[in-house]
């Protein structure tokens, strides 16, 4: 018979990236599943940007007039299209902890932004006597100390799902961006519009009329695929489920534990989609 007081036991078990939550073995399982969540959540949203960004810059690049950048663009869609995600991941994660340098020579990408096999170390902000301040990475003499940082393991997984997303969704843009009438784009350039005018003006808001129910099965697809993480250690819902359950021994219970909060983040995904989508149409751009 099923039984779900396991959720209210202490976990027994640390989670060694947390995020924004605090958490120690000494607090119940649900809270342990909840940082799980919560990492799942944070590793998908800079996902999600990476992807439509990225999604974005190769659709323009394959209708592009320049042959090269057509031939450019399609060859990494259709690259990374054919390699499957979890080879994708593992290639990223270990690029990253193999070929980067040590933390105590940190590669510096911009001011106060630093990579090391340590992980990618910003500028954040920090609460101070008169508000917020910002906190600074400095370079030490064995690793990067201040400001915020994330793990190789947070960086691999958002770089592969950004990327594999990102290829997916630009065939998606690319069709939408298709699919905007001609006579449109010539009328922007007769009125003396830039082409960024009317990229920005004109054939995107055109395009986002038959491309969002598409994106958001992409945004779902990226939004499951983050189960993957568990391959280089990242503590997401399913690394966390899969240790309450060793624990717990409750095997039913914790997948299906696992399955109602996966649903429950598919829904909020395709509800945050449909009231974009929603509010498009009463603006009248759709």
């Amino acid at each position: 018979m099923l039984s779900w007081d396991f959720l209210l036991q202490p976990a027994g078990f640390d989670i060694g990236e947390t995020g924004l939550f605090v958490f120690d073995a000494t607090q119940p399982v649900w809270r342990a599943l909840l940082v799980g969540v919560g990492n799942t959540v944070r590793v998908s949203l800079p996902a999600l940007l990476l992807a439509t960004l990225l999604g974005l810059l190769l659709a323009l690049g394959r209708g592009a007039s320049s042959r090269s950048w057509r031939w450019l663009s399609g060859g990494i869609v259709d690259g990374v299209r054919l390699v499957p995600l979890l080879l994708q991941l593992l290639i990223c994660y270990l690029l990253l902890i193999e070929w980067l340098p040590d933390a105590s020579e940190a590669l510096p990408l911009a001011p106060g932004v630093w990579l090391s096999k340590g992980g990618l170390a910003f500028p954040w902000p920090v609460p101070g006597d008169g508000g917020l301040t910002w906190s600074w990475p400095v370079q030490e003499a064995f690793n990067v100390q201040g400001g915020g940082a994330v793990t190789p393991e947070f960086l691999a997984v958002t770089l592969a799902l950004g990327v594999y997303t990102g290829a997916f969704l630009a065939e998606v843009f690319r069709s939408g961006i298709e699919a905007v009438p001609a006579s449109l784009l010539e009328a922007a350039d007769t009125l003396g519009a830039t082409r960024w005018q009317v990229i920005r003006l004109v054939l995107l808001p055109q395009a986002l009329r038959t491309i969002v129910p598409a994106t958001t099965n992409q945004y779902l697809n990226l939004v499951k695929n983050s189960s993957l993480a568990v391959a280089v250690g990242y503590p997401d819902l399913v690394s966390v489920g899969n240790t309450t359950l060793n624990q717990t021994g409750r095997a039913v219970e914790c997948v299906t534990v696992m399955m109602a909060l996966y649903l429950g983040l598919s829904l909020l995904t395709s509800a945050a989609m449909n009231a974009f989508n929603a509010r498009r149409a009463m603006r009248g751009d759709a």
